[in-house]
């Protein structure tokens, strides 16, 4: 049988149809117009993407708030930073502190950061809240609370030097930042003082550096202190308390000095008594005085002159239980009833008075502006 091979066309509803024909009689077949919408359903198909899904929104979680809760001796002029796992939303409220003080919040990135305009004070407890952003899963409502530490006696001594209330000088170490003249850097050093090195003003006697001790209290710092507070109009204590330290650091601040200078006084009980005074550096005076008798001894050691009167009328007992009332001129109090002042006697020299430091009236008048407030009075045994 002969191998018999054509092919043959047709149209078929407008549709194309190829017959092969061999010897194996139809060998294949196709409808053109269908195997091209299928292709196209099949490109469809298989170039299809599915729609995007919008992911749901991450809610805004509490990390950290820095300084951290139970933090103690915290700089009261820092920063205060809260943390969050994505930036606050504009709308969100921002933390809140109490106590509330001057100053700005700012949204960083992930933080919002308080700059306080001066700072919280020394021993302050600081609760910084933040508040919920209606979101079970996060940490909002916490709080953190803080205590600001204490201020430094180092940088107490710093400042009444540079202000003229100590016989040192204090500058800066070389290539130290100074402390800018302003509340909030001053608030900041008060915790935090910056190095520096103290110098000795030349002309005082040795006993003077005996009272010295760099960043510890001492006599030195509360005659100082005393000073101060006079200059302040403040009770006399010699304590460096939180009214001494807020007036200090507004003080510093405006750089307003001591303008009475530095004075230091001796009273001799060898005889003959003398009692002798130093002013910035010189020795200005030195005159015969009486100190106290046996029974009534001037008390030995060394004190701050906390009040000044130019005239009074001194009342007390005598040892042998009479009363006395005698007036007295240029009563400059170092310890208890015990002061510098005028009395008339007939010498002067010895052992007389009941305690205090007594002078002639020439030589007491003398003295007075010579011993002002603060003034630290040496009597030696």
């Amino acid at each position: 049988m002969r191998s018999i091979s054509r092919k043959t066309a047709a149209w078929v509803s407008g549709a194309v149809i190829v017959v092969v024909v061999g010897t194996a009689g139809i060998v294949g077949a196709a409808h053109g117009g269908a195997a091209a919408a299928g292709g196209r359903a099949a490109r469809t198909a298989a170039t299809a993407r599915p729609a995007p899904v919008k992911p749901a929104p991450v809610p805004v979680r509490l990390v950290s708030i820095s300084p951290a809760s139970g933090s103690p001796a915290v700089n009261g002029a820092s920063d205060i930073t809260v943390t969050y796992n994505e930036p606050l939303p504009v709308s969100a409220p921002l933390p809140r502190l109490s106590p509330a003080i001057a100053g700005t919040w700012q949204r960083a990135g992930d933080t919002a950061v308080f700059a306080p305009a001066t700072g919280y004070p020394a021993g302050t407890r600081v609760t910084v809240t933040v508040t919920g952003q209606a979101n079970a899963r996060d940490r909002s409502g916490e709080s953190s609370i803080f205590i600001t530490g204490r201020y430094s006696t180092l940088r107490l001594q710093q400042v009444l030097a540079q202000l003229g209330y100590l016989p040192l000088t204090w500058q800066p170490a070389t290539g130290a930042t100074a402390t800018a003249p302003n509340a909030a850097a001053q608030l900041s050093a008060a915790y935090s003082p910056p190095a520096g090195t103290f110098g000795w003003q030349r002309g005082y006697p040795a006993e003077l550096r005996g009272f010295w001790r760099e960043g510890s209290p001492n006599r030195l710092d509360m005659g100082a202190i005393t000073g101060f507070e006079a200059d302040h109009a403040m009770g006399t204590d010699g304590v460096a308390g939180p009214a001494v330290w807020t007036a200090l650091l507004r003080a510093a601040s405006a750089g307003r000095r001591n303008t009475h200078g530095y004075s230091y006084a001796i009273a001799s009980q060898r005889i003959p008594e003398t009692l002798t005074i130093w002013h910035d550096g010189r020795r200005v005076f030195s005159s015969a005085a009486n100190t106290g008798i046996s029974v009534a001894p001037t008390p030995v050691g060394t004190f701050a002159v906390y009040e000044k009167l130019p005239y009074q009328v001194m009342t007390g007992t005598n040892p042998d239980g009479s009363h006395y009332a005698d007036p007295v001129q240029w009563v400059s109090y170092f310890s208890g009833g015990s002061a510098v002042h005028y009395i008339s006697r007939g010498s002067y020299g010895w052992p007389q008075s009941l305690g205090c430091v007594e002078l002639p009236y020439t030589a007491a008048a003398a003295a007075y502006p010579y011993l002002p407030y603060g003034t630290l009075v040496t009597v030696t045994s």
